[in-house]
């Protein structure tokens, strides 16, 4: 209760731990000018009238011990994270006002992210990302029009290609609990004759994760070689980015299950009496596992950009990239059926018929992703007008291997080999214009043309090949004005109104063979107001975002961790998010968010599965609870510098982080047995800063995190079935670990 009790107390808040450059007294938008080119087009500058959080290096380094980008952003308003290993190193995700990634656009220097088929951004495919990241802004709701898939929740968009002028070496690692190691090393030629600049980073990055053999084992480099003319209007520059994982497969969860004719146990206790640690995945016998039930893929990011300054006013990109992904689920999987494979039953000997079998096998995902992206601006005082846009092509490859087999296999037999194929392409204009003194508008609209064509799925490969062909015209428009009160006091009013559409991902096509899944549709009206002075700053901004057709999670899960989706035809999410800051003295700072919301389904019927009688159950709900969207989010900071006075240039800060997340429901029913419990959680951070004649900084970071050792889940899913006339439930849960601890220490040169 003390925990909620301090989240309460500060739900007055702003996000100044993560520098929300969103000030409104703000002569020039210094987060939006000093962006690069090649994102500039995207972002959306503090005259725009949407909903921001802008992020910059120093906030992502004060935590970066190893966990996911997804962790690092876990602070910022109406975000809520997860992960399999129950640490974030692992496989992590995130959602935005309860979408989940997905939906989420993601773009790295304003070149899409999402994989083009699932069209979720896969970070643990990207380890260590943050260390050479210079900005995000993550924009919640429609935002303005991007590249790549639909932002149905909201869009984060990455810059990592900043150089400094100057050279240098950092050093990086750290170690904590679970045996978890990160290690990076990053240099830079700084500014060189003749224009050119090289940067570069190494990570190495490993952890056992909390949950049993949920470990990650990943390798990341990054390389920037750019040119820049003497005028400084011209500036090529080449991107390397590469990626490879390891991770142990932990995406079952732990189960508990309970039938229609009584109220299940307490499931946190039926969680501890199993090990809360427990993973089930790849067990050949009782307490028997297989020690190869890993993940694996790499992937290269190849990016060359050109800018061109034309005049005072007229800047140009174009940009060109391959991304080129391969890896395989490697598996032990019991009593298969040979006809699933396309096998004949195994006759052992006359009258001695096998119909199943144990079995190891690999399934591949080898895929081009490629295409360019470009955007002109033209910026003066009071105009700002972007066109740009992108043609994408994604060329994929879905083929599966039986390694081993006791018999009735033959050696390395394929028995699926399958192609993809997506192409988008879109085009945006964007003009914010100045209408009156303090008064803006703006205008998005923008042209998207998606061709997706899937030659059959793992489980019916015999199936013809299925066009997809969707064409979308998404607006948008909003006003802002700005109130001056002098002494630094200013105001901003806006609200806008976007539409945006989404296609189906390939799961849902696959789950849906028998009813082809349409495409989703949002309206997302916004309206807020931000107040600020040097010491504080508030905000309020109310969205209401109305779906048609949104596709849902049902809760069901498959053999690979994918869920089953469907459409439902009238649903919204609607809420107000708060956020205000403080820093009432030089050594203290308090800041926080609060989204408070309502996600329905106005009218859904959910299935089960009937045994008995063959098909499935149907039960009709009204004005139900979108699945994983909590009606409250909180977080909340409390920064202290209480060497302040006396440190001189050595700095040692005391942070305490507060996160609470409401009850989540696993399916649509609204079902408290079928929900994961509220959760408030508490982390606590040390830092000290420096700097020597040898070091031009030298850094400790310890991090505490879940400090009172909460029991807490944070991701899971249901189903249900009818079996002797009893219907059951199995909820499946993902434990995340109690207290842990990470230790960084770090040197710049």
């Amino acid at each position: 209760m003390k925990r909620i009790f301090f989240s309460g107390c500060l739900v007055l808040a702003a996000q100044l731990s993560f520098a929300q450059k969103d000030s409104v007294t703000a002569k020039t938008d210094s987060f939006y000018l000093l962006s690069p080119v090649e994102v500039r087009s995207l972002r959306l500058s503090s005259k725009a009238p949407f909903t921001t959080t802008n992020i910059h290096s120093a906030d992502l380094q004060k935590q970066n011990l190893g966990q996911n980008m997804p962790y690092l952003l876990n602070q910022t308003p109406s975000l809520v994270v997860n992960s399999d290993d129950g640490v974030g190193v692992g496989y992590s995700s995130l959602r935005i006002r309860g979408t989940d990634m997905t939906r989420i656009n993601v773009t790295m220097n304003g070149i899409p992210i999402n994989d083009a088929e699932s069209q979720a951004a896969i970070f643990v495919d990207l380890p260590d990302l943050a260390s050479s990241t210079t900005t995000v802004q993550i924009q919640r709701g429609v935002g303005s029009s991007t590249n790549g898939s639909g932002a149905f929740g909201g869009s984060i968009n990455i810059s990592n290609l900043e150089q400094s002028k100057t050279a240098g070496v950092s050093l990086n690692n750290s170690y904590g609990s679970f045996n978890t190691w990160k290690h990076t090393l990053q240099a830079g030629t700084g500014l060189l004759k003749g224009g050119f600049q090289f940067d570069a980073r190494l990570s190495r990055l490993s952890s056992s994760g909390f949950v049993d053999r949920a470990s990650s084992d990943l390798l990341a480099a990054h390389v920037i070689g750019s040119w820049t003319s003497k005028n400084e209007a011209t500036n090529i520059r080449f991107n390397y980015l590469t990626g490879k994982e390891r991770t142990g497969q932990a995406w079952n969860g732990l189960g508990i299950a309970f039938t229609d004719q009584g109220q299940p146990a307490d499931y946190q206790k039926e969680l501890e009496q199993q090990g809360r640690n427990t993973n089930t995945l790849g067990e050949i016998s009782e307490g028997v596992y297989y020690k190869d039930q890993t993940d694996n893929y790499w992937q290269d990011y190849y990016q060359l950009f050109l800018n061109q300054k034309i005049s005072n006013h007229w800047d140009l990109n174009i940009g060109t990239f391959l991304t080129r992904g391969k890896g395989y689920y490697n598996e032990y999987k019991k009593e298969e059926k040979f006809a699933d494979y396309g096998l004949p039953d195994y006759v052992k000997a006359p009258g001695d018929t096998l119909r199943k079998i144990n079995l190891t096998r690999q399934l591949w995902l080898d895929n081009y992703y490629y295409g360019s992206v470009f955007s002109t601006t033209y910026n003066t005082a009071a105009t700002n007008f972007v066109f740009g846009g992108a043609y994408t092509q994604y060329d994929a490859r879905h083929y599966g291997f039986v390694k081993w087999a006791a018999y009735g296999v033959p050696l390395d037999y394929r028995w699926y080999n399958l192609t993809a194929f997506k192409t988008d392409f879109n085009l945006y204009t964007k003009l914010q214009q100045q209408l009156f003194t303090n008064f803006y508008g703006f205008a998005d609209l923008q042209y998207r043309n998606v061709v997706y064509t899937i030659n059959g799925f793992r489980k019916s490969p015999a199936l013809p090949s299925m066009e997809n062909t969707y064409r979308f015209f998404n607006p948008k428009a909003g006003l802002s004005y700005f109130i001056y009160h002098g002494n630094n006091v200013s105001s901003k009013i806006y609200a806008s109104y976007a539409i945006a559409h989404k296609e189906p991902n390939r799961d849902d096509f696959e789950a849906s063979e028998n009813e082809k899944p349409r495409t989703e549709q949002l309206q997302d009206i916004e309206a807020g107001y931000q107040y600020h002075t040097p010491t504080f700053q508030a905000g309020i901004n109310g969205y209401y975002m109305d779906y048609k057709d949104q596709l849902i999670l049902t809760g069901k899960i498959n053999d690979v961790g994918a869920y089953a989706r469907t459409n439902v035809p009238d649903s919204y999410r609607a809420g107000l998010e708060f956020s205000a800051g403080l820093q009432p003295l030089h050594w203290l700072q308090l800041n926080a968010n609060a989204t408070f919301s309502k996600n329905k389904i106005r009218s859904l019927t959910q299935y089960a599965d009937d045994y008995d009688n063959g098909g499935q159950l149907a039960t009709a709900y009204r004005n139900t609870d979108i699945s994983f969207s909590p009606n409250t989010i909180a977080g909340a900071g409390l920064t202290l510098e209480p060497l302040y006075r006396i440190t001189g240039d050595h700095h040692f800060f005391i942070d305490f982080l507060e996160k609470y997340v409401s009850r989540q429901y696993l399916d649509n029913a609204s079902d408290k047995r079928k929900s994961i419990h509220p959760y408030a959680l508490t982390d606590l951070r040390l830092r000290y800063q420096a700097s020597s004649k040898i070091f031009k900084s030298i850094g400790i970071l310890l991090m505490i995190n879940n400090v009172f050792d909460k029991k807490y889940e944070n991701n899971g899913y249901t189903f249900s079935y009818r079996s002797g006339g009893t219907v059951t439930t199995e909820n499946y849960y993902f434990p995340q670990a109690g207290i842990n601890w990470n230790i960084g220490l770090s040197f710049g040169f």
